[in-house]
């Protein structure tokens, strides 16, 4: 199988598995100590969670605390839930975490429209009173890079909060340093999946969603995951160490594969997007059948997480195409385990089977 859906979920690094085995470990050892116990084999467990935090910490900005959670959907509804703001604005093409949220907590939550790149405007006009807006960094459909600090400047100008949804970003290219929360997933930058983390700047107080027993600073009672958590941080840190390779690599990759579907039309900026993100569509295409005929390829036609809702996909919509045209997309991811002959191979299949429908 050819790995093509990165956007859909990262393999997982060597050294992010490395990193939670001993945490994993059975009765021989102590690695599998509660890390809210306060006994030897407890404080080490704790110890590693602190480690993890400060890893992840690296790759946002300094002046927050890093808040573990099961995943960017949990902490997208800790960030716009518990701030206890109700006067929403966020972008037209944001994931479901944040759109299906903010609609729970503000019916009128306005949606800031995009252009036909995929862009929300740095000068978008917010609604009078609103407290909150919500901006992805990078889109995960369609890979457009917003102008987050542009508005988030906006956000403040107006007395509300910014929160980014940094999943798609994070790892990759700089958190926004003027955003009041972050939002990012393990899973998504080569870690494990069960695990994400809400950045908090300091001063901001957030009330929590789920009650019990108090862990994580008081806003997420359970017992957290010490392999989890350094599986997470093992990730975040080769992200740190690795960057500029990993852009490199990806960079090098976008550039092959703009040739190899040279026939194709590109969905959203060609410059303004994260180039590890490849969203293409051809006027007449049966996505089913491409996905169907092209078995040792894995790619998308479109978000994960609304896989086989039958629905067009409400971010290419907000960029003006027809449902008809949105149906004929699909999404192509790579980053640093893509090889490029792998990239070639896969290619040279998905074009055979689209030139084998006449499209």
């Amino acid at each position: 199988m050819i790995y093509l859906d990165y956007q859909a979920t990262t393999p997982l690094a060597p050294e992010a598995r490395e990193a939670m085995l001993p945490w994993l470990a059975g009765p021989e050892a102590d690695g599998f100590a509660n890390p809210h116990s306060p006994h030897r084999a407890g404080r080490a467990a704790a110890a590693a969670i602190e480690v993890a935090r400060d890893q992840v910490a690296a790759l946002l900005p300094p002046g927050g605390r890093v808040i573990f959670t099961s995943g960017a959907t949990e902490a997208l509804n800790l960030a716009i839930i518990g701030s206890g703001r109700s006067r929403l604005a966020v972008s037209a093409i944001e994931h479901a975490a944040v759109l299906d949220t903010a609609r729970f907590v503000d019916h009128g939550v306005t949606l800031l429209s995009v252009d036909d790149e995929g862009l929300v405007s740095p000068d978008a006009k917010l609604p009078e009173g609103a407290n909150l807006v919500s901006v992805m960094q990078v889109n995960n459909e369609i890979g457009t890079i917003q102008p987050v600090a542009a508005i988030a400047d906006r956000a403040h100008a107006a007395g509300a909060l910014f929160l980014c949804d940094a999943v798609q970003g994070a790892g990759k290219i700089a958190a926004p340093a003027n955003a009041d929360m972050i939002a990012l997933s393990a899973h998504k930058l080569y870690g494990p999946k069960g695990i994400g983390a809400l950045w908090v700047r300091d001063g901001i107080d957030l009330q929590p969603l789920i009650h019990g027993g108090g862990q994580e600073q008081g806003l997420r009672s359970g017992t957290l995951s010490p392999a989890l958590c350094a599986g997470f941080g093992a990730a975040a840190a080769l992200c740190t160490s690795l960057g500029e390779s990993d852009a490199r690599h990806v960079e090098m990759l976008w550039t092959r594969a703009r040739g190899l579907f040279a026939e194709w039309t590109l969905n959203g900026s060609e410059t303004a997007r994260w180039h590890g993100n490849l969203n293409i569509r051809r006027d007449g295409l049966d996505v089913a059948r491409l996905l169907s005929e092209c078995r040792t390829v894995a790619f998308s036609a479109g978000s994960a997480c609304a896989s086989g809702s039958g629905r067009p996909s409400h971010v290419l919509r907000a960029l003006g195409l027809s449902d008809k045209q949105a149906r004929t997309a699909i999404r192509i991811g790579f980053g640093r385990y893509t090889g490029v002959d792998e990239l070639e191979e896969a290619a040279a299949a998905i074009n055979a089977a689209a030139g084998s429908q006449g499209v």
